[in-house]
């Protein structure tokens, strides 16, 4: 039996459009506690190393940074980033050259660079960190990584000795990559890149045929694009001394993984490094229930999505794991139910979805308010 005071953790991802994760915590946690006014409840906001990310690893302490670097389009934009408590920096993919990005998706996605990411990098360097998480999911470029490193020092040179733009287009004319301006103090430093993705960078399971159509990549252009990225990355494995294209997840975020690569990354599921970062298991110990979700949930949440991992990290403590999301897959709800002790929307019946989005806290807090009073008999 439960004591009498309960221990809750709150364990959500973000309302995608809606709810940061720490916003739907929030809102649980409120409904949580009409029910039950003495439960202990833990906010853990989860990510999956997209969109959010950034906040959820700022969530337990830290400091947001405003960087002014060029986003997607090469057009200059305001992006940020964080300082983590323990020194180390977390670059948001999603934030400096994200699919979300209107002004980025009216450019050619052959015009598009990933430079922001490095000068992003950069800046940080200069702000003393040496250890860089970066969240790879959102992307909205196609470059392999090329603007990444160009924006670390990397120049890409034609025949004549010019030096390129970092996108696709103009790769398509690139005779060398000199990696000798290379920022030397990432000899000092170490990367942790947070994807899910395990893609080599070319091919027909690479980045440009899985990921570019919706990015923008035409069919037409799938195979041309396909094959400026393998001769760049013939030419910068060469340069930087690492074979790095058919190791798996080059192929993310199209192509920064395989930047990434080349200066030494070590690959990690993302909600697994938000989870450790959040202090997942320890807010565990001793719990009686973990309620998580996302703004929608399908089998696709079951291929290491935040509210699958926190649900994993709860079986392992013996903690019953209930999932509350903006919506849930009929179809799926057969197999989300194999680990979920229980998957529920907050729609209270027919909604309109800007009606959802508007009252999502309210309608969270409602459900969750029921799921206590139902779990607990309060």
């Amino acid at each position: 039996m439960p004591r009498s005071a309960p221990i809750v953790v709150i364990a959500p991802d973000s309302f995608k459009g809606s709810l940061s994760a720490q916003e739907v915590a929030q809102a649980i946690a409120q409904g949580v506690k009409r029910a039950l006014p003495d439960a202990q409840v833990r906010l853990c906001p989860m990510a999956d190393g997209g969109e959010g990310t950034l906040d959820a690893m700022l969530a337990q302490g830290g400091e947001r940074r405003l960087l002014r670097v060029q986003g997607a389009s090469q057009i200059e934009r305001e992006a940020a980033a964080g300082l983590l408590a323990d020194g180390s920096a977390i670059v948001e993919t999603a934030e400096v050259v994200g699919i979300t990005d209107a002004v980025a998706m009216q450019t050619d996605v052959e015009a598009r660079s990933t430079r922001g990411m490095g000068e992003a990098i950069a800046l940080l360097l200069d702000a003393g960190a040496r250890r860089f998480f970066v969240a790879l999911g959102g992307s909205s470029t196609n470059d392999g990584g090329a603007g990444l490193l160009v924006g670390l020092g990397v120049k890409l040179l034609d025949a004549d000795g010019r030096e390129l733009e970092p996108t696709p287009r103009a790769l398509a004319a690139l005779a060398r990559v000199d990696a000798s301006g290379l920022d030397a103090r990432l000899a000092q430093a170490s990367f942790v890149a947070m994807s899910d993705v395990d893609n080599p960078l070319t091919g027909e399971h690479g980045a440009t045929a899985v990921f570019g159509p919706q990015k923008g990549v035409k069919a037409d252009r799938i195979d041309a694009l396909d094959a400026v990225l393998a001769h760049f990355a013939e030419q910068a494995e060469a340069a930087l001394g690492r074979r790095a294209r058919d190791l798996p997840g080059a192929g993310a975020a199209g192509g920064l993984g395989f930047a990434l690569h080349l200066l030494g990354a070590r690959f990690e599921p993302g909600a697994e490094v938000v989870a450790a970062q959040v202090g997942l298991d320890a807010a565990l110990e001793h719990a009686d229930w973990l309620i998580t979700g996302e703004g929608r949930s399908d089998t696709q949440t079951l291929h290491g999505k935040a509210p699958f991992i926190a649900c994993r990290h709860a079986r392992a403590a013996g903690v019953p794991a209930t999932l509350l999301s903006g919506g849930v897959d009929p179809n799926a709800l057969a197999r989300l139910a194999e680990h979920f002790a229980g998957c529920f929307s907050p729609a209270p019946g027919p909604i309109a979805l800007d009606a959802a989005i508007r009252d999502a806290a309210r309608l969270l807090a409602n459900e969750a308010q029921q799921l206590a009073q139902l779990k607990f008999g309060a």
